[in-house]
């Protein structure tokens, strides 16, 4: 039994560790100040495959900012629109990664008949973050401890496939890195070669013209 309870004791931090590395890696709710004029992004590097799910909201508090209205524009890291609303004061969008890389979602100001910006509130929920817990624990007819098991065995997937990804991204910069170095070798190369034959053409027309001067 001793050696049972010292075994719990010495994984329940590393269970802990990895729920926090997956709510830092997987959530993140943000306020934007939007300035009158002008756009203000968010941007978050994603793999492919990956779903996302985001509430957007204008928020009040300032006298200043009542009754604005802001547009928003999420994009793909090639440019493809996933969701272009206008003159809005909330909202949601979700879609599932199709290319991975940087998703930007900009936010401006539509219109504020106090003429001033806005405040937004965008509460952005990534992979395991993003899923509905609820409708699982329903369908499937578990809760409790063997839920909060399902959700750690869904947050170590998801780190473990955002390793590979990273993984990959550093293979993908070493390969790019290596084909660089070589290019600026050969080019140093071919920049040296040129500096010396441009050198021994300069003697050699120096040469002939003393020559031609009886110089030497």
């Amino acid at each position: 039994m001793g050696g049972t309870d010292l075994r719990v004791l010495t994984e329940t931090p590393l269970l802990h560790l990895v729920l926090l590395v997956c709510f830092v890696m997987c959530s993140e709710a943000v306020w934007l100040t939007l300035p009158p004029s002008g756009t203000k992004c968010v941007s978050e590097e994603i793999q492919n495959n990956v779903v996302v799910v985001a509430d957007y909201a204008v928020l009040s508090e300032d006298p200043s900012h009542e009754g604005a209205t802001v547009s928003v524009k999420v994009t793909s890291p090639y440019g493809n629109s996933l969701h272009n609303k206008d003159n809005v004061t909330y909202g949601q969008f979700a879609f599932t990664t199709s290319e991975a890389g940087n998703y930007l979602a900009c936010f401006w100001v539509q219109s504020n008949p106090h003429g001033g910006g806005a405040t937004v509130n965008l509460d952005w929920k990534i992979g395991i973050a993003a899923k509905d817990w609820e409708s699982v624990a329903r369908k499937e007819k578990i809760d409790g401890v063997e839920l909060e098991l399902r959700k750690l065995e869904g947050a170590v997937e998801a780190i473990h496939e955002n390793l590979i990804y990273l993984k990959s991204r550093e293979a993908e910069m070493r390969e790019v890195s290596e084909l660089t170095n070589t290019r600026v070798a050969w080019f140093s190369i071919m920049s040296l070669g040129v500096c010396l034959g441009v050198s021994a053409l300069q003697l050699w027309h120096l040469k002939r013209f003393f020559q031609k001067k009886k110089l030497i």
